[in-house]
């Protein structure tokens, strides 16, 4: 148990779902596009990727785009197989651990996504453990396309505060990137910043802590 806190925002990619942002600059570099990471990586986005995981793109504007920043016609598989490439596993252990710790705290998801990750990730999560959605392992999931907000924008942490009358002094957010650290600490919220290498199973976690 964690002391002081009744509630946790869990981040999902590089928190609950391993990701490597490599795979898909390198899968785009294959493609034709050689600079991707200027356009998508975890400490920034360009203006059109922040509006896609708002819902204010569609995944055809998506495809557009990359056609237009491409050196050759791309065909749209390719381009979702390239832009799914960041996503590589979500482990049964950490699963096993959410449902455990929906038995003492309120826990809530939420992720800057799309619609084409999110029917990656949720295809990987049937084929782990049966379940067609995250949703199941939280009391709300708030994914990035459906509330048209996005971190580190401090009105999205605020709706989940005020959504549920919880109190940010008894809120742990865990995330991995230290500008969504910084939003939510900014609000008073209990922070924990998952480094590289660092897992919710191994280093927060551990069966005798839930």
């Amino acid at each position: 148990m964690v002391n002081g806190i009744d509630n946790i925002i869990f981040d999902l990619g590089g928190v609950i779902l391993d990701i490597d942002y490599q795979k898909s600059t390198d899968a785009f570099r294959a493609l034709g596009i050689p600079d991707f990471e200027k356009e998508f990586s975890q400490a920034e986005q360009s203006r059109f990727f922040e509006r896609f995981e708002k819902g204010e793109a569609s995944e055809q504007d998506l495809f557009d785009h990359i056609n237009n920043i491409s050196s050759v016609p791309l065909h749209s598989q390719d381009i979702i197989q390239a832009w799914n490439a960041m996503l590589l596993r979500i482990p049964l252990r950490r699963l096993q651990i959410l449902q455990q710790l929906q038995l003492h705290y309120n826990t809530f998801l939420l992720s800057n996504t799309n619609s084409i990750h999110e029917a990656a990730f949720n295809r990987m999560l049937k084929e782990v453990c049966g379940f067609q959605s995250l949703a199941v392992f939280f009391d709300k999931v708030y994914y990035s396309h459906y509330v048209g907000m996005r971190k580190p924008d401090t009105i999205i942490f605020r709706k989940i505060l005020d959504d549920h009358q919880i109190a940010a002094d008894r809120t742990l957010f865990i995330d991995d990137s230290p500008q969504h650290i910084a939003s939510a600490a900014s609000l008073g919220l209990k922070t924990l910043h998952l480094l590289p290498g660092m897992t919710i199973e191994e280093d927060v976690f551990r069966s005798k802590n839930v």
